[in-house]
C-alpha cells in the first residue's frame, strides 16, 4: 500500500482513518499513515494542528470500537479476527501477557508499541475494564502519541523517501530511537550555545573583577 498516495488522496480524513482502523483491532499502518499526512502538511498542503487533532480523535474513536469488540465478542472473536488476517496466535498471546502484567497502563503506553496499539483496547473490553477508566487512559495515550508522530512527520516535510527508508530499515521502534537521539543532540547543542552566550564570571576572562 502506498501510504503517501493515500495521504494525497484523502487529505485530512487519512490522519484519523489509519489509526482508527488499527486501534479497532485490525492490523493497519496507522502510525505511518499519520506520519505521511503530517509530512504532507509539512509541504504546506495541510494545517498540522488539524492533522494532529484528527490523529488523536481517530485513535480515541478506534480505541472505543476495539473496546466494544472485546467487550461483546470476547477472546473467541479475537481469534477469528486473527484467522481472517492470517496472523499467528503468538502475537495475541504476547499482547495478552503484557496486558495481564501491566493492566491499565497498557492502554496508556500501548499507543507507542507496535502490536499493542492494535490489541490493547480489545483486551480492555475483554477484561471488562470500566469504560470511564479506559477512556481516560485512552485519551492520555492518544494525545501525546498524535503530537509526537504528527510533529515527526511535519519536520520531515517532503523528505518522504528518507522516512520510508528509515522505517523499512529499522522499523517503528528504530525510527523512534532515531528521532529521540536527534532531539537529544539538538537539545544538547542548544544548551552548549546558551553556555557560550553567557558572560564570563568575574575574574575569568573579559574585564577584571573590581577591587
Amino acid at each position: 500500500m502506498d501510504i503517501r498516495a493515500l495521504a494525497d488522496a484523502l487529505g485530512y480524513p487519512a490522519a484519523a482513518l489509519g489509526i482508527l482502523i488499527e486501534s479497532s483491532g485490525i492490523p493497519f499502518p496507522g502510525e505511518l499513515t499519520l506520519v505521511a499526512v503530517a509530512a504532507y502538511a509539512g509541504t504546506g498542503h495541510l494545517n498540522i494542528a488539524i492533522v494532529i487533532a484528527l490523529g488523536a480523535l481517530g485513535a480515541i474513536v478506534g480505541g472505543d470500537l476495539g473496546y466494544l469488540i472485546g467487550l461483546k465478542g470476547g477472546r473467541p472473536f479475537i481469534e477469528r479476527l486473527l484467522s481472517i488476517f492470517r496472523l499467528e496466535v503468538g502475537h495475541l498471546a504476547q499482547a495478552e501477557m503484557f496486558f495481564a502484567h501491566h493492566g491499565d497502563k497498557t492502554i496508556l503506553v500501548g499507543r507507542f508499541i507496535l502490536g499493542l496499539r492494535t490489541w490493547a483496547s480489545v483486551f480492555a473490553g475483554v477484561a471488562h475494564m470500566p469504560f470511564w477508566k479506559f477512556q481516560l487512559y485512552s485519551v492520555l495515550g492518544a494525545v501525546p502519541w498524535a503530537i509526537t508522530w504528527g510533529l515527526v512527520g511535519y519536520l520531515l516535510g517532503n523528505n518522504w523517501p528518507l522516512l520510508s527508508a528509515v522505517v523499512k530499515a529499522v522499523g517503528y521502534g528504530g525510527l523512534a530511537l532515531v528521532v529521540l537521539a536527534g532531539l537529544t543532540l539538538l537539545l544538547l547543542r542548544r544548551r552548549e550555545l546558551r553556555r557560550g552566550q553567557r558572560p564570563p564570571p568575574p575574574g575569568r576572562g573579559g574585564d577584571p573583577a573590581p577591587r
